[in-house]
């Protein structure tokens, strides 16, 4: 017995290290997959968890992108631009903090996975539209924009991955942003998201928002 207890406690300092080890391993990897800027998951990050919420029927996949982004940035400098980027995923990663996952995929473009357990998708996408709008804290009023939003509800697609629903989310949003509606719903008018109405879009084309 005495030899066990032994060999256990010489063990012990050895399981303890590794222990840390992979706790800071851990650790580095979810750095490694937040966005410098932001603090969200990148795309990588956003994937591994976005995947697993879309167990849940009632999962809805949101795309979101900056209206007029590169006019910002060429009027008012760079660092407008980060400040209003922050902004942006402040606002998401709080609309998402209780169930769900945000993630900034490149440049103005923004995604997300929520649970909605009440139904009402609709009503407050319509509300983070509104949110997202408003002037970022400690810049200019001049620097505002306004922000576009595409979403797909699981169970309206079913058997859809991620890279499937995200598609179908992206189209809604270039059908939202060349219709002036803010947010749209995949399914309902996202055949209007054509070619032409993407480029209107990444030349700026904004709009208010509806539900």
């Amino acid at each position: 017995m005495s030899t066990l207890l032994t060999t256990l406690a010489a063990g012990a300092p050895l399981a303890a290290g590794w222990s840390g080890h992979l706790w800071w391993l851990r650790r580095r990897l979810d750095t490694a997959r937040r966005d410098p800027l932001t603090g969200l998951w990148t795309r990588d990050g956003f994937t591994r968890r976005a995947t697993l919420l879309l167990r849940d029927p009632q999962a809805v996949v949101v795309l979101a992108d900056v209206d007029r982004f590169k006019r910002v940035n060429d009027t008012h400098g760079h660092a407008a631009g980060d400040a209003l980027l922050k902004a942006t995923a402040e606002r998401l990663a709080h609309f998402t903090a209780r169930d769900g996952v945000a993630g900034r995929l490149g440049g103005d473009e923004f995604a997300a996975v929520v649970i909605d357990r009440h139904g009402m998708a609709g009503d407050m996408l319509a509300v983070l539209g509104s949110v997202l709008a408003r002037p970022a804290a400690g810049l200019d009023p001049a620097v505002h924009t306004t922000v576009s939003l595409g979403w797909a509800r699981a169970a309206d697609f079913p058997g859809e991955t991620l890279p499937d629903l995200l598609r179908r989310a992206d189209e809604a949003m270039y059908a939202a942003k060349r219709g002036r509606a803010g947010v749209r719903r995949a399914g309902l008018g996202s055949l209007f998201a054509t070619l032409a109405g993407r480029r209107a879009g990444r030349r700026g084309t904004s709009g208010g928002v509806a539900a």
